[in-house]
């Protein structure tokens, strides 16, 4: 009888060691290397969808995502751009005041700041209800008063990956160099991407096009654009996108099965 208790101690301890393993593994590393899947194109349904996830431009990088959930994500946040209740999960890059605040709303649970301390790169893995959170870190510039004319902060950026509703939504961040195959391993198949297109203060419009296009997500959302003519971004990433303007609408309800079937740029009201 001990032998059996044991046993079955055993077993539930392996058990509950494996669920867990699970809960942390990404779906969007898991199907990176899977076929690309045949999806109707169906952005204007009106019914709302259990499945669907909110995505609304508050300004500059700052997106608000909505989880199915109930889960509220604010992107490079600093407490200025913000829309309907505080956020239950603020993400920040330290390029610059506009991409963070060290002074959040104490009511908001999660603060996850996308620089590590003491040279350590930030690392996240975390599942907060139905979502799971994790990084990429790439490096970055210095800016006014750290010495702007040294070398790169290493692993001072986060590429913010949510993994939510069968969804794979990217937020790149202020993003400041090109992405090697080690970053496009790490970050994997992305449905929905976030991307800086001013051209200047993060990189090259370029650059980004180059990392755009190889990403390849269904969704590109710009942001970040300053004056940066919307036409030149377009003309850069090539026929292989549709264009989706959405005047007067800033927020994107979307689902799994509402993906666009061609890689699309659906530019938001206020972008």
């Amino acid at each position: 009888m001990l032998r059996l208790l044991a046993a079955l101690v055993l077993l539930g301890t392996l058990t509950s060691h494996a669920v867990a393993q699970d809960a942390q593994r990404s779906e969007c590393l898991a199907m990176a290397s899977a076929p690309p899947r045949a999806i109707p194109v169906n952005f204007r349904r009106v019914a709302a969808n259990a499945d669907e996830v909110a995505i609304t431009y508050a300004g500059h990088s700052t997106y608000y995502i909505d989880t199915p959930g109930g889960v509220r994500i604010a992107t490079d946040y600093n407490g200025v751009y913000q829309t309907g209740r505080l956020p239950d999960v603020a993400t920040m890059n330290r390029a610059h005041a506009t991409h963070y605040t060290l002074f959040p709303d104490p009511r908001i649970p999660h603060v996850l700041h996308g620089w590590g301390e003491n040279g350590q790169p930030a690392h996240y893995a975390d599942r907060i209800g139905d979502v799971y959170i994790r990084n990429v870190t790439t490096d970055i510039r210095r800016y006014w008063g750290e010495d702007s004319g040294g070398e790169m902060i290493k692993d001072g950026n986060s590429i913010f990956i949510f993994e939510v509703a069968g969804l794979c939504i990217g937020h790149l961040g202020h993003l400041h160099v090109k992405l090697d195959d080690s970053h496009f391993a790490a970050i994997g198949r992305l449905d929905i991407v976030m991307v800086p297109i001013d051209g200047t203060y993060t990189m090259s419009l370029d650059g980004i096009s180059e990392i755009t296009k190889r990403l390849r997500a269904s969704v590109v959302l710009p942001m970040h654009r300053f004056a940066t003519p919307l036409d030149e971004f377009m003309r850069l990433i090539g026929q292989q996108f549709e264009i989706d303007r959405r005047g007067g609408e800033r927020t994107l309800r979307i689902s799994r099965d509402t993906l666009p079937a061609t890689p699309t740029v659906i530019i938001l009201d206020g972008v």
